[in-house]
């Protein structure tokens, strides 16, 4: 608990930074192209208003996350994280599609552009968001920071783009090369918007945690010593990085402090090969082994009844 304390300050402090910097440089590309005419400075002032919310939104997650379970909330905020990752996504979907339209007004349109100003501007967002990337990369990789993260290396490839298209506007004289940067970034974005959200929607929706076959849990399972079958097994995440699993194990008809072993297998192996650490596993017995020192057998009929 202690360092899972001090990784959500640590983390608090690293998004705090970043959404200075990322504030003083809407600013900057705001009045960059007003000035230079550029849309494709605008767009990045548009995306990077885009990940001002995300990190606002990802630092209220990591506050949320930080608090205790409840008796109303007994596993505790872990899912705080998980939307404010879907809200940031979706909310990298709608800045795309307003982009698109910006810049297909503008191929109709076309303006004047200042490629020195452009190139000069993006270049200090290139170092900005490059950095901002690398703190967010080092802070942690649950569900919640990478979509923050995502935001950022879309920002940094966006904006290095911004710089080759004004080198290339300054180059041919081509006016349109700014449209289509604005195409190239919002494109971008969509793209980097649309793994967040069905890794979150899965997650809400309690889906099998990515990189989780079933198959192989019910192996591994089956795998241990004493037990005999695995049914009613499901797998989900409480948050993107903690994975709880139930199921129901077949197992002899033997005392419970043999059974205590077997559980406790179970558990390892769940933890070790999984992940998995919050288990709810109800241990059957259906046949009574005579092998095992049972005395009076138990029909499958008398156990569902027991039940």
């Amino acid at each position: 608990m202690h360092a899972h304390s001090h990784g959500g300050e640590r983390t608090s402090k690293v998004l705090q930074i970043s959404l200075f910097v990322t504030l003083a440089y809407i600013v900057l590309l705001v009045v960059a192209g007003i000035r230079a005419h550029s849309l494709a400075l605008l767009s990045e002032a548009g995306h990077n208003l885009s990940d001002f919310l995300a990190l606002l939104l990802s630092l209220f997650a990591v506050y949320m996350q930080s608090r205790p379970p409840s008796t109303t909330k007994t596993y505790g905020y872990h899912r705080a994280g998980v939307l404010a990752a879907l809200v940031n996504a979706l909310s990298l979907v709608v800045v795309s599609f307003f982009i698109f339209y910006e810049a297909f007004h503008r191929l109709q349109n076309p303006q004047a552009v200042h490629p020195g100003t452009m190139m000069s501007v993006a270049a200090a967002g290139v170092v900005m968001n490059g950095v901002i990337a690398l703190l967010l990369y080092r802070s942690g990789g649950d569900v919640n920071i990478r979509s923050a993260l995502l935001h950022e290396v879309g920002d940094t490839l966006s904006t290095a783009a911004v710089i080759a298209g004004g080198w290339a506007i300054m180059v041919t004289g081509k006016n349109w090369i700014d449209s289509a940067l604005s195409f190239g970034i919002g494109a971008l974005i969509l793209w980097s918007g649309y793994g967040i959200v069905r890794e979150t929607l899965n997650i809400l929706l309690e889906g099998t945690p990515r990189g989780i076959e079933l198959k192989r849990v019910q192996a591994a399972i089956c795998a241990v010593d004493g037990v005999n079958d695995v049914h009613d097994l499901h797998v989900w995440s409480i948050g993107s990085e903690s994975r709880a699993l139930s199921c129901h194990i077949s197992i002899a008809d033997i005392p419970p402090s043999v059974s205590e072993r077997i559980l406790r297998d179970v558990k390892e192996r769940l933890h070790h090969d999984f992940h998995i650490s919050h288990t709810t596993i109800q241990f059957e017995h259906v046949v009574c082994e005579v092998a095992h020192g049972c005395v009076i057998p138990v029909s499958e009929e008398e156990h569902h009844h027991s039940h």
